[in-house]
């Protein structure tokens, strides 16, 4: 089987490539491209292109425009980049008989409530990120290919920035932080999201009726003031490491407190039932993944 990735150099996009090799043959783009290839969301026609010369039995799309306020003054490139271009992906897709994987997020809901988001729920997003990619979705939908789209949330991995490191940086330079305690989710890691879309797709290739939208997240629910204690208590007591402020230093505050251009939904837990159900998955708790991510980074 080939194998197309979009994303290359983001977190998921580089779980990806080790976790589909033993699919098939991997061809891994990043927005740069390579060897004339386009992997640039932005540039519609370099990606048809791309996606014709090499005639990939699948394509999985892991590259996003993610960046949530900047989406705010910058609707025209998001709507390009989360829409037009995996709507074009999916009717290339479709034409071609390949398989599409794409990734969605919870902020395609509006956040109510406290019951976990189900995948057939109304959605309503609040700012033009969560606008953008449910209108990705719908184009892939319409499209009528064999598709999978994962819709999944606060995703991190041990490579590059992430909020775990930024707690443990803030922590060793303060004496108290102040994290947001109104958000709830799930913690889910990148190289879950990777192992979960490789079993997904070899259940899909011997069944596509299976096509559709499903909710990946790790098991549980934490707000990031739960999430930043909990990094902290693994640092200073497993791993000994020296803090200026404990998990106990750690002050709820609430959204309102950080003045910013999008508005952020307060619940993002997504029931992943469906996902479980349908793949035969047993999804781990969000703080055995992040445990895992902090001995990587903390046993270097």
């Amino acid at each position: 089987m080939k194998i197309l990735v979009l994303g290359a150099n983001g977190q998921v996009g580089w779980e990806l490539q080790r976790s589909l090799a033993p699919l098939g043959q991997v061809t891994a783009l990043g927005r740069d491209g390579n060897a004339g290839l386009s992997g640039d969301l932005a540039d519609v026609a370099g990606l048809v292109r791309t996606v014709r010369a090499l005639a990939p039995d699948l394509i999985v799309n892991a590259a996003a425009y993610t960046a949530v306020d900047k989406a705010e003054a910058d609707a025209d490139l998001a709507q390009q980049v989360n829409c037009v271009a995996p709507g074009e992906l999916a009717r290339e897709a479709a034409q071609s008989g390949a398989l599409l994987v794409h990734y969605s997020t919870d902020y395609v809901f509006d956040g109510a409530g406290s019951t976990p988001w189900k995948e057939d729920d109304a959605t309503g997003p609040l700012s033009v990120y969560g606008r953008t990619k449910l209108a990705g979705e719908q184009a892939i939908r319409a499209a009528g290919g064999a598709h999978l789209i994962f819709r999944t949330s606060w995703v991190y991995a041990a490579r590059g920035a992430n909020f775990a490191r930024t707690m443990l940086r803030l922590a060793s330079e303060r004496d108290r932080l102040s994290v947001i305690d109104d958000q709830v989710g799930a913690p889910t890691g990148a190289d879950l999201i990777a192992d979960v879309t490789a079993q997904a797709v070899s259940v899909l290739r011997r069944n596509r009726d299976l096509s559709g939208t499903y909710h990946l997240a790790a098991a549980g629910a934490t707000t990031w003031n739960g999430y930043a204690r909990f990094v902290l208590g693994i640092a200073s007591n497993k791993y000994a490491l020296a803090l200026r402020a404990t998990p106990e230093a750690v002050d709820p505050v609430p959204t309102s407190a950080y003045k910013t251009a999008a508005q952020r939904p307060l619940n993002s837990r997504l029931d992943t039932s469906k996902l479980e159900s349908t793949f035969g998955l047993s999804l781990p708790s969000w703080q055995s993944g992040v445990a895992r991510m902090l001995a990587e980074i903390l046993e270097k």
